[in-house]
């Protein structure tokens, strides 16, 4: 990636929170909907990255709505393509603004293009830029502060200039975008389990206890503290057993999406995965419950439930034995070991955390010695093991961010890891930090 600035940011991202897009396109219209940002766009989709770009046009003067604010809070990543007439746009900054409050809100990974615009005249506003502001200072008094700290912050952020990127070749430069955009995403999937050591000892003996030549129905737990590779485990799992079903189901975040479309919508996703109802429209959880037993009990199924916190999403999606045909296996995955009893499941297995070789190969992996000084890439990489207590998501998310960094950033984020307990590492898997003063 072309820099076009000095500073250093980094966020790791919630892995609790809800992402309904993986980019967000923020674009003036007038200038690159049609040339650069349909190519883009079309590649990113090419790719399988879920890409949110409005085409809408909003009248002058109007404010963007909940919808489009939703897209941008829900979106992992979001690419401003800055041009010429960006800053023309009061639509556009304040998708700008509000795009940079989720960078440091929500860890969004912000990603700007300066689409044939000097950087620093995004920063300072200059040019076109300081033409625009000088109407926005008449039109838009109270919003002007705002928008200046969010072309200045993001103007900052490392990012692409066409210029110096594959000499100027479009085609090239689009490809560059696309994989470093495919790069970020796989490194914030904590189920992205090709390199969680250990793995697949792991799944082996998950697999034995559930017993997969036997009848009856089973449930079966899996506990471990945030972090410690429970859904990667259920994910390896469910992958590696799910053909040996009539039907299958991976629910993940139950937590979040009860809390966000109710237990109802969580019943149709079970009622439309394993028998293929498209249109069984559940009103009420009990009405759910009936569906789920009536179409499933003659079924052998696998179901897995991520991130179950609460007794009454048990009730509501795998009540019990009976709701499920001979050789189904239920799996269901919470931090909440009593839940787990409570719900009086067959047996539960604890997840183990990395032992210091196990963390130390995986963090390794994620961010490799390259061209550092080797006394100094031990010693720190010792430092972030130590702080990662054996947790696989803090080591993926860490090594994912230190990867690239120089020595001198991996001695800073280190000294700032240090002031947050260990013991609220998961609890604050969003930290920003700004290593390097500005230019």
């Amino acid at each position: 990636m072309a820099s076009s600035s000095t500073s250093s940011h980094f966020t790791m991202v919630d892995a609790s929170l809800s992402w309904d897009h993986d980019v967000f396109l923020s674009f003036r219209g007038e200038d690159t909907r049609k040339t650069f940002v349909d190519h883009l766009y079309t590649s990113l989709v090419e790719h399988g990255i879920h890409t949110y770009k409005d085409d809408e046009t909003l009248p002058r003067g109007e404010s963007i709505g909940p919808s489009l604010l939703k897209a941008i809070r829900e979106s992992r990543i979001a690419i401003i393509v800055f041009s010429e007439n960006y800053a023309d746009s009061s639509w556009c900054l304040d998708e700008l603004a509000y795009i940079m409050k989720c960078m440091d809100e929500r860890g969004q990974i912000v990603l700007p293009i300066f689409y044939h615009v000097d950087p620093s005249d995004i920063r300072k506003q200059k040019g076109t830029y300081k033409e625009a502001f000088a109407k926005h200072e008449l039109e838009h008094t109270n919003k002007v502060e705002s928008w200046r700290k969010a072309l200045f912050d993001a103007g900052n952020l490392s990012g692409w200039v066409p210029e110096h990127t594959a000499n100027g070749h479009e085609s090239k430069f689009i490809k560059e975008i696309v994989n470093t955009v495919s790069h970020r995403l796989y490194s914030l999937l904590p189920s992205a389990n090709v390199d969680f050591i250990g793995l697949g000892t792991r799944v082996h003996d998950l697999k034995m206890k559930l017993e997969l030549g036997s009848g009856g129905v089973l449930m079966i737990g899996i506990w471990g503290v945030g972090g410690s590779g429970k859904t990667t485990l259920a994910s390896s799992l469910y992958d590696d057993i799910s053909g040996k079903f009539d039907s299958c189901c991976f629910l993940e975040n139950v937590k979040e999406k009860t809390s966000k479309n109710g237990l109802e919508k969580l019943q149709e996703k079970i009622l439309y995965s394993v028998s293929g109802l498209r249109k069984e429209k559940i009103d009420r959880v009990e009405q759910g419950r009936r569906l789920i037993k009536s179409k499933l009990f003659h079924r052998k199924v696998l179901i897995v439930l991520d991130d179950v916190n609460e007794r009454k999403q048990l009730e509501a999606l795998v009540g019990s034995h009976d709701w499920f045909g001979e050789g189904s296996r239920i799996v269901i995955t919470a931090r909440d070991e009593n839940l787990l009893n409570s719900h009086r499941v067959d047996m539960i297995h604890h997840t183990s955390l990395l032992d210091d070789e196990e963390a130390m190969e995986l963090f390794c992996m994620r961010a490799p010695r390259g061209y550092r000084n080797v006394e100094d890439y031990e010693l720190l990489s010792k430092g972030v093991v130590s702080y990662a207590a054996g947790l696989p998501l803090a080591l993926v998310v860490l090594g994912s961010f230190l990867c690239d960094k120089d020595i001198n950033e991996w001695r800073s984020a280190l000294a700032k890891l240090k002031e947050i307990p260990n013991a609220d590492i998961l609890k604050t898997l969003k930290i920003s930090y700004d290593g390097l003063d500005k230019a």
